[in-house]
């Protein structure tokens, strides 16, 4: 086997492999800073703002999926080429092929593929510390039904009083606003604290 060969079914099985497991989809640099407000960006000026890009596009050239689909590239291009190229012309020949399937071929292929990808849906763990609203009046014993809003689907759960909300005699009342503390998902509860009136 050629290394040309070797190369195209090294880089035919990773992507194959990264396909069928749904990973190198890239989704991290998105999220970052998003939560830390202005505090969040202090401290990166100019002298600090090139060299993270870089080392952002040098990590990005390092995943698996770029990797995969250059090889497939420069392999495909080898074996095609070989019947004309020999060398140096045609190990030149078959970097710039990986290059170009996987710039303008395999990238804006799997970039289209992956926007399709639904994003993992939130769970009622996820609601803690979020703000919810009563749709009945609390009981007796500091219970009653609440609404949350996870990810665009309102959920109705059952909603108890933390207790020293309780033993301070505090009233829920149908669309009152209340904290969630801590959440029950096998029960599908939690204990919530008073905010305020709507």
């Amino acid at each position: 086997m050629s290394p040309y060969e070797l190369s195209l079914a090294i880089g035919a099985t990773g992507m194959v492999a990264m396909a069928a497991r749904g990973l190198g989809h890239h989704t991290g640099a998105a999220h970052h800073g998003h939560h830390g407000g202005p505090a969040a960006h202090h401290g990166h000026g100019a002298d600090h703002g090139h060299p993270a890009k870089l080392d952002g596009k040098l990590l990005s050239l390092l995943s698996p999926r770029v990797i995969f689909s250059f090889l497939v590239g420069l392999g495909g291009t080898g074996i095609v080429a070989g019947s004309l190229l020999s060398g140096a012309l045609l190990a030149m020949a078959a970097a710039v092929g990986g290059v170009v399937f996987e710039r303008w071929i395999v990238s804006p292929l799997w970039n289209f593929l992956f926007r399709f990808e639904s994003k993992a849906a939130l769970t009622l763990e996820s609601a803690v510390y979020d703000e919810a609203r009563a749709v009945t009046d609390f009981d007796a014993q500091g219970q009653g039904l609440i609404a949350v809003d996870l990810d665009g689907q309102v959920v109705q759960v059952l909603g108890t009083l933390k207790a020293e909300d309780r033993s301070m005699g505090v009233k829920v009342r149908t669309g009152s606003r209340v904290r969630i503390e801590e959440v029950d998902p096998k029960r599908n509860r939690c204990v919530v604290s008073f905010v305020g009136e709507s």
